[in-house]
């Protein structure tokens, strides 16, 4: 039977080795264990609403750069699409949708959180250098969450748009309801969950990975920057996925627009119609129509979630603590 040695093994002549400069210790990833379900769900509520209400405006630049037909502001630049926004709507233009937004965001976090922790906790053994578990529990996690979110996107992109026909959330989520049926707040559903998985699978796994090697660079300051370690890895990991579904992202905002204000309709909501009809219109170059606001939305908007996140996290961990110790004495 093993027992602990140590103390009948020491001598006082040994010495201690004196490390190299460069030498670290291994860092031990502490997770956040203990936390209820409920928990896990409100921390993600508020990062996604903190999120998405924080970089609401870039999100309407991108969603108007990246529809055809009458909609769009030809010129692909950022800055042209915002003079135009702001010459012909004001600020409120930029904020067009927010509503929506705010009733599809939390909710949708809630669940993309909470689903993410079940299945991290039960895939990765307690590793926290799984990747692939990283990975495949931000694929379901997107899959459960786009289906709560994917009805109000539809609305919010609808209401972005120039010269929407319809005067708010109400209106527009009644009107589609009796004009198109219920079918249309899912038409882009499939894309969505084909681009958001492997946005997802690269966010996770780029997030846990970052975030490890930023612990490791500066160990003994870890915990005192541990909200800039957050924001910093989560940033990486936004712009990097952004970038690589750019164009699923395009498809995704034509099947949410068809039909409105002059944008295209598609008859069959073929994800490989829709690609066609994209280059046809605007070559290859259309597919990565949005892709520098889409950067610019998802890196600091990542920076955001994940930096909120961890902090909600980290308070209900210590609200736990404390019980615990109430309980105990």
């Amino acid at each position: 039977m093993a027992t602990d040695a140590t103390p009948k093994f020491q001598n006082r002549d040994f010495r201690p080795v004196q490390q190299p400069p460069d030498f670290h210790p291994e860092i031990t990833m502490v997770a956040h264990d203990g936390l209820q379900f409920w928990q896990f769900m409100v921390a993600g509520s508020i990062a996604g609403c903190v999120e998405h209400m924080a970089m609401f405006p870039v999100d309407t630049i991108k969603t108007r750069m990246q529809v055809l037909g009458s909609c769009p502001i030809k010129s692909a630049s950022v800055s042209h699409a915002l003079r135009s926004i702001l010459k012909t709507e004001g600020p409120f233009g930029l904020y067009r949708g927010i509503g929506a937004m705010g009733l599809g965001a939390g909710p949708a976090h809630a669940v993309y959180f909470s689903v993410y922790e079940m299945f991290k906790k039960s895939l990765s053994g307690g590793n926290p250098n799984n990747s692939a578990a990283h990975a495949i529990s931000g694929v379901f996690a997107t899959v459960a969450s786009d289906a709560v979110f994917t009805p109000m996107d539809m609305v919010k992109q609808r209401l972005q748009l120039s010269s929407s026909p319809y005067k708010g959330v109400f209106d527009c989520v009644t009107r589609v309801l009796r004009e198109e049926g219920f079918r249309a707040f899912y038409a882009s559903y499939r894309t969505t969950v084909l681009m958001n998985a492997p946005f997802t699978a690269v966010h996770f796994s780029t997030y846990e990975a970052a975030k490890r090697g930023l612990m490791e660079v500066s160990p003994e300051s870890a915990d005192d920057n541990r909200v800039v370690v957050h924001a910093t890895a989560g940033a990486a990991a936004g712009a990097v996925a952004a970038l690589l579904t750019t164009p699923l992202d395009v498809v995704k905002t034509q099947l949410q627009c068809q039909g409105i204000c002059g944008c295209d309709r598609f008859s069959s909501g073929s994800i490989g119609d829709v690609l066609q009809t994209i280059v046809k219109k605007d070559g290859y170059r259309g597919l990565m129509r949005g892709w520098i606001p889409r950067m610019m939305f998802h890196a600091p908007a990542a920076a955001i979630c994940w930096s909120t996140y961890e902090a909600c996290k980290s308070i209900f961990h210590e609200i736990n603590a404390n019980s615990d110790n109430d309980g105990g004495t």
